[in-house]
């Protein structure tokens, strides 16, 4: 027997985040798989989520493109991964006071007040590929504003992850 523990193991914000991109994997959007993870200040997962249509709305009959007129496109109807994980949640709003919420994208300003109002008080994200976009502006207000910590994982290195189902 071992006396010395595997070293090659995840860090918490490594599996977090890992989570959160596991959970994006479900997601039927083409364009755009996002995942969320809400962790507890003891490292309890909480809820996870990811972008898709609102239950009840046909994936198949769902319009999942960008381009085109506005009512015709994904963009007036997905539900952001973040705020399905807020709902997703079966505890009580207390619990998610002062959690972390994982993200692997920056998330958008109407994410940003949900996250707000639901009192996540912390922000783990893997991208911010629209960082200039008045959306993500204004979600950095709005997280500055009301005390919501936000900032890009700290990663060592790059890690590829690899799970096998068999």
């Amino acid at each position: 027997m071992s006396s010395k523990k595997r070293e090659n193991y995840l860090a918490w914000d490594e599996y977090f985040m890992a989570i959160a991109k596991l959970s994006a994997m479900r997601s039927k959007d083409p364009s755009t798989q996002v995942g969320a993870c809400i962790v507890s200040n003891d490292n309890r997962i909480l809820s996870i989520g990811y972008n898709g249509a609102p239950n009840g709305f046909d994936d198949d009959k769902f319009p999942w493109g960008r381009e085109g007129e506005n009512l015709d496109t994904k963009y007036p109807y997905v539900c952001h991964a973040e705020m399905n994980a807020i709902l997703n949640f079966r505890g009580t709003k207390k619990d998610l006071e002062n959690a972390k919420i994982y993200v692997d994208l920056f998330p958008c300003n109407e994410c940003a007040k949900i996250i707000i109002q639901s009192g996540i008080k912390e922000v783990i994200y893997l991208s911010d590929k629209y960082a200039n976009s008045d959306n993500n502006i204004a979600s950095r207000k709005l997280f500055d504003e009301c005390g919501v910590k936000y900032s890009k994982i700290n990663l060592k290195e790059e890690r590829q992850i690899e799970i096998k189902l068999k």
